[in-house]
């Protein structure tokens, strides 16, 4: 994959207003982006779930004291990584106090820590830290997103949530499909949000539907006339997970190894 470096997340475009949610739902908004650059610009002035654009935007009022001199992105989360990666990793939703303070994903918490740090020893990253949006991280032949892209209370979305942002990802996968070649979920979460996004776009999803488990390797066959798609499950790199031992550093790369293996990123 040609990555001469990941553009930058895109800049905030004027502030909506509460009453602009159905201009700015994702069943409106995302379908139309010809780029991937587009839909990341399109999304980040989505207000289509009150109960969200109240967290995200009461998180970047009140702070963590750690970060009380920031400037919160607190809008929606785009993804991250080139428009022709081979890889796409799909995690839950942005941390409150993670993407939703930064502006990008997997940037500003723990977990973007253990997954970048992954990544660089693989020689899939520009360096091992993620901190904030001009950092300088370049991500190689993969791609970060979420089912969800704003982060919610108690980092739990409700299925109406999950449901109304599904149409982001699902063009996502559209505009990815000519070089997208596997792809990571972090989480059972994940796992069951991104089946019926997969389903949408051109890959078939068996019956019954493959279930999650870190490790779980399955091919997703194509329904048009492009490549299979191999898909992997991997615990969440929460905190929970990481501090814990559930998921170790070297669980993590083997998975994402096994990923980049199969998109023809590593040998």
């Amino acid at each position: 994959m040609a990555t001469p470096g990941d553009p930058p997340p895109p800049e905030r475009s004027s502030t909506p207003t509460p009453g602009d949610a159905k201009a700015y739902s994702p069943a409106r908004q995302a379908p139309g982006a010809a780029t991937v650059a587009e839909l990341d610009r399109r999304l980040v002035d989505c207000r289509a779930c009150p109960r969200l654009v109240a967290w995200r935007e009461e998180a970047g009022r009140v702070k963590r004291r750690a970060y009380a001199e920031w400037d919160y992105w607190a809008r929606p989360v785009a993804g991250f990584g080139p428009a022709d990666a081979a890889v796409l990793v799909i995690g839950l939703a942005p941390a409150a106090h993670g993407g939703n303070r930064t502006g990008r994903m997997f940037t500003g918490d723990r977990s973007g820590d253990v997954l970048v740090e992954a990544l660089y020893d693989l020689g899939l990253a520009s360096q091992p830290t993620t901190v904030s949006r001009d950092d300088g991280l370049a991500l190689h032949g993969v791609r970060f997103t979420a089912p969800v892209h704003c982060a919610p209370p108690d980092n739990k979305p409700t299925p109406a949530e999950r449901d109304t942002c599904r149409p982001w990802l699902v063009h996502e996968l559209r505009l990815l499909r000519p070089t997208l070649r596997a792809a990571v979920v972090l989480g059972g979460f994940g796992w069951q949000a991104a089946l019926p996004a997969f389903a949408a776009t051109c890959w078939h999803v068996p019956t019954p539907r493959p279930k999650f488990a870190h490790g779980a390797r399955t091919t997703l066959t194509a329904t048009d006339e492009g490549p299979d798609l191999a898909l992997f499950g991997c615990y969440h790199v929460s905190q929970q997970n990481t501090f814990t031992g559930r998921l170790t550093p070297a669980m993590l790369r083997e998975v994402l190894d096994e990923a980049a293996v199969a998109a023809g990123l590593r040998p």
